[in-house]
């Protein structure tokens, strides 16, 4: 890895992907050329151990990143951060050689990672044939796929119903990924379907153990995704705001009667955008803290406890909430200050809160917020699932 700090990189990068984010978001499709720019950019193995050629980064910093280019583009955000969390999905549910070979694969050969791991979606099965096991069926949300170099893949084993996951290679025959992806938002994030016609598996690209969720340290899994769209979040927030400051400040006029000079000494309009700060600054605060209990909880490896695993998910849901709720609010609240202007089509506003919207529905709030009142009224920690 450069020498030069993950922050730095990810702000050249994503000022490269400013430049364009606008206009891809109208277009959608893959945006080759810019995954292109992420693995030129030297970020793409920093959360892999020095010890296996990657740059040893800690899970603050990498969701720093994934923040700060959040900001610029958040579907490239999207899959980027998901990069990791397919990556610490190999160290979690794979065993010391799986787990080995797949991360140094992923430094030498600087593989992309694409997921269709969607828990939900159980038409996916792994079917025993008389020469091997192969995958049948479909999948939806097939996170940065097209594109990918490899794959992590959930299905269900045919006959036991038990849930396993694979990594596997994007090229091997019988995958087929659809450019179907077309919701309002996150529309460079290549979500959309995939089909596996008799996928040749074999055993050493089954992970495990521990397997999925197979243990405490395992259970890990989920809170990395959804700290990452905490981050995510957080990053279009920041990205809304930092428009609508430079839009107030150059674009629009004091209302008329109010005698003041410049807009930017407006009440109103002084009172919107402290109310957004507030909140931003309050979720924050959350999820730095989350970052930074999801590292020490890392560094424990399988000597985690079950309640130290518990505390660090009420932790994460507790940040996403707050994320969850300031960005909506955030990329909604923008255009009390810009006014009538900022919603023509040449600024793009519209796309922080269609993002934000699209991506905040990925799993239900209301989930999150009963898991935190089953934690403070009645003592329970979060059973741990794919989304909790």
């Amino acid at each position: 890895m450069s020498e030069i700090d993950p922050a730095t990189l990810a702000r050249q990068l994503a000022g490269k992907l400013a430049a364009t984010a606008r206009d891809r978001d109208r277009q959608g499709g893959t945006p080759r050329a810019e995954r292109n720019l992420v693995r030129d950019s030297g970020l793409l193995t920093i959360g892999i151990p020095t010890a296996l050629g990657g740059g040893g980064a800690s899970w603050p910093q990498l969701m720093q990143v994934v923040q700060i280019l959040a900001a610029a583009d958040s579907s490239m955000a999207q899959v980027y951060g998901f990069q990791h969390v397919l990556l610490a999905t190999c160290q979690l549910f794979g065993t010391p050689a799986q787990s080995r070979r797949l991360l140094e694969g992923t430094v030498a050969n600087r593989w992309f990672w694409g997921n269709t791991l969607n828990p939900l979606d159980r038409r996916l099965a792994l079917v025993t044939t008389k020469t091997s096991r192969v995958l049948r069926g479909d999948k939806s949300y097939s996170t940065g796929s097209l594109d990918s170099d490899m794959l992590i893949v959930s299905a269900l084993e045919d006959g036991t119903g038990k849930l396993i996951v694979a990594a596997l290679p994007t090229a091997r025959p019988g995958i087929e990924l659809f450019d179907d992806w077309d919701n309002m938002g996150q529309r460079q994030t290549d979500s959309g379907s995939s089909r596996f016609t008799d996928v040749v598996v074999h055993d050493d690209e089954i992970l495990g153990p521990p397997g999925p969720l197979g243990s405490p340290f395992a259970s890990l899994r989920p809170c990395i995704p959804q700290l990452v769209f905490t981050h995510v979040f957080l990053g279009i927030a920041d990205g809304a705001l930092a428009e609508a400051k430079a839009y107030v400040r150059t674009r629009t006029r004091p209302w008329l009667g109010t005698k003041l000079e410049s807009n930017t000494q407006d009440p109103y309009v002084l009172s919107h955008f402290g109310d957004m700060v507030s909140q931003l600054t309050g979720a924050q605060a959350a999820a730095d803290r989350a970052a930074a209990e999801l590292d020490v909880a890392w560094r424990r490896g399988d000597a985690i406890t079950p309640d130290e695993r518990g505390k660090l998910a009420i932790s994460v849901a507790a940040a996403k909430v707050l994320a969850s709720r300031a960005v909506l609010d955030i990329t909604a609240q923008i255009f009390e200050v810009t006014g009538a202007g900022g919603t023509g089509g040449a600024w793009g506003f519209d796309r922080y809160w269609r993002n934000a919207r699209t991506l905040t529905l990925h799993d239900r709030l209301d989930y999150k917020l009963s898991d935190l009142g089953q934690w403070f009224l009645n003592d329970q920690w979060p059973t741990p699932s794919f989304y909790s």
